[in-house]
Order: structure tokens, then C-alpha cells, then sequence
């Protein structure tokens, strides 16, 4: 029997479901430990919270956690499971890949990651990947779940539950936000991958067997927002922490911020896209393709 360690933080519960189906094909002994902050946020979300929170979050400070207790020194599998908030590892999930105790329990470890976002999850894998490998643990597969409606349309589904806490068609009209039960039911799909490289002792093909599902796709568009909004970010972070030196100024920055992400999300995010589409997209479909193939992947390489 081996021994498999899965840990997370899920705010809404949605990765607890996806996790819990996953792992339900897995017959191992499974450790389940649930990372809590010690400030808690709050679900559904207070609308300023939510905001106020992307600075730290972008520019990957750490917060406090629990204590946290784990049975053993070492596990034959780590499965990780995560949410990005504003393109980043949200704040508790980097916490915990910087904790010292967890540090030590992922080095040499293989490592499978779990990701439970709207639809933007490669820039907060890119970290993620690089705090694994700070901690010389071993990442062995990445299993993405997102929301796969259209970006506006889930945009403005995710925002009514965030905001709310109702998980349902806003206005009757708007699809159901988060992922699709569907999905979340057939993640079992991956425990059973999962539990074939435990019994083989080895995860070389572990990540070819996810993608072989065709589970896992990276939209264009997606790529392409990815590939310049994290950048932008980190400018607002870094401005919303150096001007906002009193409460009432960060607040008045951190509304600066609401109104610009979505101004750029609804109104000018559709027409880059447009002009992206026709002008640049047809003849950059090699870079495309050797970016996707890049982030389908594991490692940590130079692109």
C-alpha cells in the first residue's frame, strides 16, 4: 500500500469535489490535509476583498497559515491542488509551497498538481512549476479543470458567484459558473492514470496519459490574454503597493484597479482580440503551437 498525501485550499469547494472525485479511484492510503489562512477569506467574496487581495497575490507574497500537521515524513505522491486568483497561485497556495515543513515533505517527491480555474491557469502554473522545483520536488503531471464556456459569458457567471455565493444562471440567461459537473464527475478518469503509475512505480508518461484524454485544452485567445495580462499585473500590483501607503489610498488604488480590469475585460479585451485574429494570428501558428505544446508539458524549460 502506498501512501499518497493530497492537500489544497478550496475557498468555494469546488476543488474539494473535484479532488475527492479524483482521488476515488485511487486505492492507496490517502492523506487528506486542508490548508486554512489564518485570516480567512471569506466566500462569497466582499467585492473590495476580492480586488484588494490581487497585489499580494500577483507579487506572490506569503500570508499566514494553520499549523499544519502531516502524518509522515514522506509520501510515495503529492497531489497538490490549487486555484489561481489574478493569474497567480492564489495566496494560500503559495503560502503553503513556501512553508518550511511542506518544503521539506516535497523534496524528491513526485508531485501531480490540480488545478481548479475559470479558464487562465498557465501563468499561475508557470509558478507553481518554479516553487516545486525551489523545493526540488518532482513534478510529475498537471491536471487542469476550467470553466470551458465562453470568457465573457463565464466572466460575468464566476463574478455573480463570487460575489453572491449562488451557484446559478444569472438572470436565468448566463451559464451555470465553475466547472461543469460533467467534469467535475469524470475526474475520477485521472485517479485511474494516477493508480496505474503507482503500480507501474513510475510517472515518466503520467502527463502523456492525461493529455491523451483530450481533457485538457489550452484556448488561442486564452494564450494570447495569458501571454500579456500578467505583465500588466504585476505593474498594478506594484503601484497599488507603493501608492496605496494608508487605507484610504490603497482603497482608492484598488478601485483603480476594478474599473481598468473590467474596462480591459468587457470593452477593450474583444477588439485586441478581433485585430489579433485577423492581422496576427494566421501567420504566428507555429509560435502558437510550440507555446501550447510548451504549456501541455511538465518541465520547467526555456521556451
Amino acid at each position: 500500500m502506498k501512501h499518497i498525501l493530497v492537500i489544497s485550499y478550496s475557498q468555494s469547494g469546488q476543488l474539494t469535489q473535484i479532488l475527492t472525485n479524483l482521488t476515488s479511484t485511487i486505492n492507496e492510503e490517502i492523506e487528506i490535509v486542508s490548508v486554512q489562512p489564518k485570516t480567512n477569506f471569506s466566500f462569497p467574496w466582499i467585492s473590495h476583498d476580492f480586488f484588494n487581495a490581487m497585489p499580494e497575490t500577483v507579487l506572490e507574497k506569503e500570508i499566514e497559515l494553520n499549523e499544519i500537521a502531516f502524518k509522515r515524513d514522506t509520501y510515495d505522491l503529492i497531489i497538490f491542488g490549487y486555484q489561481p486568483w489574478f493569474l497567480s497561485p492564489s495566496l494560500p497556495a503559495t503560502a503553503l509551497l513556501k512553508n518550511e515543513a511542506f518544503k521539506k515533505i516535497m523534496k524528491n517527491s513526485p508531485i501531480v498538481t490540480v488545478i481548479g480555474a475559470r479558464n487562465m491557469w498557465l501563468n499561475s502554473q508557470e509558478s507553481v512549476k518554479q516553487l516545486i522545483k525551489d523545493a526540488d520536488g518532482v513534478l510529475v503531471g498537471n491536471i487542469p479543470f476550467i470553466d470551458r464556456n465562453p470568457n465573457l459569458l463565464s466572466a460575468v457567471s464566476i463574478l455573480h458567484w463570487m460575489l453572491t455565493g449562488k451557484k446559478e444562471k444569472k438572470y436565468g440567461i448566463f451559464p451555470l459558473p465553475g466547472i461543469s459537473e460533467k467534469d467535475i464527475l469524470e475526474a475520477s478518469l485521472f485517479g485511474n492514470i494516477i493508480q496505474k503509475s503507482l503500480d507501474e512505480n513510475r510517472f515518466e508518461d503520467l502527463q502523456k496519459e492525461v493529455l491523451l484524454t483530450n481533457r485538457v485544452n489550452i484556448n488561442t485567445n486564452i494564450l494570447f490574454i495569458e501571454g500579456r495580462a500578467k505583465k500588466l499585473f504585476k505593474i498594478w500590483a506594484n503601484q497599488i503597493t507603493k501608492k496605496g501607503s494608508t487605507a484610504r489610498k490603497r482603497k482608492t488604488w484598488v478601485n483603480f484597479f476594478k474599473y481598468y480590469l473590467i474596462i480591459a475585460l468587457f470593452m477593450v479585451a474583444p477588439i485586441v482580440l478581433v485585430i489579433y485574429n485577423i492581422l496576427i494570428r494566421p501567420f504566428n501558428l507555429n509560435k502558437i503551437n510550440k507555446n501550447k505544446a510548451y504549456f501541455y508539458g511538465i518541465e520547467l524549460n526555456k521556451k
